[in-house]
């Protein structure tokens, strides 16, 4: 159902989005019967994701049949190929999670206007939660205006991100990033669908957001919600302009201001001097996880927090201070040994035990 509240494009975008998570409600009712397909190593696709894609592309162009399409499975093949107005279309983020009956995807819709992101929606199905934004209007979830979290203190905050999965991924990066973040703040979580994790930033659910590898259609309705929610977002060092360069960081200003220095260097956009500097933090990383199995967590965490606390520049926090651990009190349980026959006394027993 329309509402009369909503830009007339956001509510031709809101009627596709829910027409979509019909199709992909019912077929979440016997997902063993779906067919799947592969597009590379543990990047799927299904007949749920095309039909709704064609859903969705129907409804659009039906009402505005002069506009582009940019969609995920279907590239340009539909709509005008020089419009100034593109939908920018993911039928369903979070394809492997929907195939395993694991409840977090989404349809994601934005409308591009001369390159700019004007409006947005991200439908989450399963849950029945409806993100919307429009340029310069705020952003909604359910019809309730959200803001971002106003949380200041990284060791506070909840980040969310995406591991890699794909071969080429730069596995040693994550690895390194991850030792980087994961004592600074209060919980890393990987949900697997990018949109909605852009909307949960949106909604003040998570404090900030990170991945690298993903399309345009992966978070262009997500950046349009962040920065109307009053959210920051861009790529790893900063700069706005991220939509196709593949590396994307959102979240509340102050935190987006601890992220960047700690995300900057392992952008494909940092200087010569960060890149040498994540290339060494790299190779720490793999070697301490190589040298000493046994003793890598530890030595991997010490190598965060110890060293690395240091250039906290968080406004308004203090670098942590590691707190020395608490002798350790051993108890000493006194047994009774049985004397074996033939032997001493019970007290010689007493002495072997211990």
């Amino acid at each position: 159902m329309s509402s009369p509240n909503l830009h007339p494009m956001l509510n031709v975008a809101v009627k596709a989005a829910r027409a979509a998570g019909a199709i992909i409600n019912r077929a979440a009712l016997d997902v063993e019967a779906v067919r799947i397909s592969q597009k590379q190593v543990n990047d799927f696709v299904t007949e749920v994701d095309h039909a709704s894609e064609q859903a969705i592309i129907e409804t659009l162009l039906g009402a505005y049949p002069g506009h582009g399409i940019l969609a995920e499975e279907s590239g340009t093949e539909y709509g005008a190929k020089d419009s100034d107005y593109v939908w920018i279309i993911d039928p369903l983020d979070g394809t492997t999670n929907f195939i395993h009956g694991f409840p977090v995807y989404c349809v994601s819709i934005a409308l591009s206007v001369r390159g700019k992101i004007e409006q947005a929606v991200i439908y989450d199905p399963s849950r029945n939660d409806l993100f919307t934004a429009t340029k310069g209007r705020g952003a909604y979830m359910n019809e309730r205006r959200i803001r971002v979290s106003k949380r200041t203190k990284l060791t506070e905050c909840l980040i969310s991100t995406g591991f890699p999965f794909r071969t080429g991924d730069n596995f040693k990066q994550y690895l390194a990033i991850m030792a980087d973040m994961m004592p600074r703040m209060a919980g890393l979580r990987r949900p697997g669908a990018a949109a909605l994790d852009l909307a949960y930033v949106a909604a003040g659910f998570t404090d900030g957001f990170f991945e690298t590898g993903l399309n345009p259609w992966d978070v262009a309705a997500g950046s349009l919600l962040v920065t109307e929610a009053g959210g920051l977002i861009g790529n790893f060092t900063g700069e706005p302009e991220f939509l196709e360069q593949r590396e994307c960081l959102a979240a509340a200003p102050r935190i987006y201001g601890q992220l960047v220095p700690l995300l900057a260097k392992y952008s494909k956009f940092a200087n010569v001097d960060d890149k040498l500097r994540a290339s060494d933090r790299m190779r720490a990383v793999s070697a301490s996880t190589k040298s000493n199995p046994d003793d890598a967590s530890v030595d991997l965490y010490a190598r965060s927090t110890v060293v690395d606390f240091a250039d906290e520049t968080a406004e308004g926090d203090k670098p942590a201070v590691a707190v020395p651990a608490a002798p350790r009190k051993l108890t000493r349980i006194r047994r009774d040994a049985p004397a074996a026959p033939g032997t001493g006394s019970a007290s010689e027993g007493d002495a072997s035990a211990k």
